[in-house]
């Protein structure tokens, strides 16, 4: 999707950094930082910025968006403005009752699943139980789902969203196999290589985490994909991407080929680049027009042209992340940067 000169064709809003989970891949540290999320006055303000700005789509993601009260009266004001609401979940708080506003108000949700079994998805989820949380909340959508079908939806509604590093790559036929049968209004899995920002930019995860230049060309080559595509039915669309894209510079269109989403923090703060620290102002207090101009300009800071346009390995994607962070960071996130646990490698 191709940022215009007026605004963002998508947005992804952090819409609260509470999160249940400690994901050792986390591009937001959620649950790891304070929340700083908004009450609801404040929230629909943030909200009807981002009205402003014209986007195709918003995704809510964070942290956990359903542990935020109100989260469904922003994404009713947002489809009732004609955009099309995402919504990003790791499965575990999402309750029964919670499904009716979903379907009603969600174009299309994406559960979080980083393995077919839960002893890989749990250690890389960061807590125990959360595999059988997450397959919980696909049984409920996915009968969200069938309801939705029977009354005329046809549109891919549910699907996966499976980060993919080193130690959860050997899954993603199996966890094709596991799904299909289980979950039969599934849409869609997406398996990406894990974006080296956050808690994966940092060396210890780039050495034993972040998938190899190899790995890396399988999931954009399309025969992993394919070999996937071939245990599902024909419903069930498997896509797999490197994600290189986000790092990929260009003279004319600047970092990403041209594909800018606008990313919010839970406090109407909005990212300069959606993979890296650094903000450039705020929906609660700045006009959203002249934060979307910053914002691109941004991309064609001489730092940052330099910084990107050499990157062509993962390897090199890490450290370039990581040198955009200190360029960029504000000094209490330089701090918490500095605090980032150091990661350890997974048990062979």
């Amino acid at each position: 999707m191709t940022a215009t000169s007026t605004g963002p064709a998508q947005i992804v809003w952090d819409i609260t950094y509470s999160c249940p989970l400690r994901c050792t891949h986390c591009y937001s540290e959620s649950g790891r930082r304070p929340s700083r999320q908004l009450d609801r006055v404040e929230l629909l303000r943030v909200a009807e910025g981002l009205i402003e700005l014209g986007p195709a789509s918003i995704a809510l993601a964070g942290g956990e968006p359903l542990l935020v009260k109100g989260v469904f009266e922003v994404a009713e004001r947002l489809a009732g403005a004609g955009i099309e609401v995402i919504l990003y979940t790791g499965g575990w708080s999402l309750s029964p009752w919670m499904t009716d506003p979903i379907s009603r108000l969600f174009s299309r949700v994406s559960v979080s699943l980083d393995g077919a079994t839960a002893e890989v998805h749990d250690r890389i989820r960061g807590r125990a139980g959360s595999f059988d949380r997450a397959m919980k909340a696909l049984g409920l959508l996915d009968a969200a789902a069938r309801e939705r079908r029977g009354s005329g939806e046809r549109e891919p509604w549910l699907g996966i969203d499976y980060v993919v590093v080193r130690s959860n790559f050997h899954q993603l036929e199996e966890l094709c196999s596991t799904v299909s049968g289980r979950f039969p209004e599934l849409g869609f899995v997406f398996f990406g290589a894990a974006v080296p920002a956050g808690l994966a930019s940092r060396a210890g995860f780039q050495e034993h985490e972040l998938i190899s230049d190899a790995q890396a060309a399988e999931l954009a080559d399309g025969a992993r994909a394919a070999r996937c595509q071939a245990l599902v039915p024909d419903t069930l669309r498997i896509r797999t991407t490197d994600n290189s894209f986000l790092w990929m510079y260009d003279v004319a269109t600047g970092p990403g080929g041209g594909f800018h989403a606008l990313q919010v923090e839970p406090d109407g703060a909005v990212r300069a680049m959606p993979i890296y620290e650094g903000t450039v102002g705020s929906l609660l207090t700045d006009p959203p027009a002249e934060l979307w101009r910053r914002a691109v300009a941004r991309w064609s800071d001489p730092f940052v042209v330099e910084t990107l346009s050499p990157v062509a390995t993962m390897a090199g994607w890490a450290r370039a992340a990581r040198a955009l962070d200190q360029r960029f960071a504000a000094p209490e996130d330089l701090d918490r940067i500095a605090r980032r646990p150091l990661f350890a490698a997974p048990r062979a």
